[in-house]
């Protein structure tokens, strides 16, 4: 499956005992999967971050996917981004940066009461991230 979600700017809350603390609001955005599977992202997912002081940014995400066929997907992503200081910023001024020059994976767990789509509540998933300005790339793997 390929997700791409569009994002509001990043809310910083501050630094706590392990790191800043802060999060990226979903704005919206589109998928696509096997079998012909696509729609759209709901409206209030949100990734919380926690920016470690040895530059690995720990990533917290949790929204909806909702098919063409009005089917509901929740998604938990759980993972690290792993950037240099020099990648780090110029990805936060917008500029496009190739994914093999940093780090981005998470653990994907899917969770749907659509009957066509129950297959999903039975696997694991590891997914490869790029991060652009306002918009993150996930592509997502099922673990066989």
């Amino acid at each position: 499956m390929v997700i791409e979600v569009d994002v509001e700017p990043l809310v910083e809350l501050g630094a706590v005992a392990t790191g800043v603390r802060r999060y990226v609001t979903f704005r919206d955005g589109t998928f696509s999967g096997r079998d012909g599977l696509r729609g759209t992202i709901a409206r209030g997912g949100v990734d919380w971050q926690l920016a470690r002081g040895d530059g690995v940014l720990e990533i917290d995400a949790h929204y909806v996917l909702v098919s063409d066929a009005d089917e509901m997907i929740e998604v938990q992503s759980r993972g690290l981004r792993v950037a240099s200081e020099e990648v780090a910023a110029r990805i936060a001024a917008g500029e496009t940066v190739d994914p093999s020059e940093y780090y981005f994976r998470t653990h994907v767990r899917l969770a749907t009461a659509a009957p066509r789509l129950v297959w999903m509540n039975e696997l694991l998933a590891v997914s490869t991230g790029e991060r652009h300005r306002d918009r993150v790339r996930i592509h997502v793997h099922e673990v066989c």
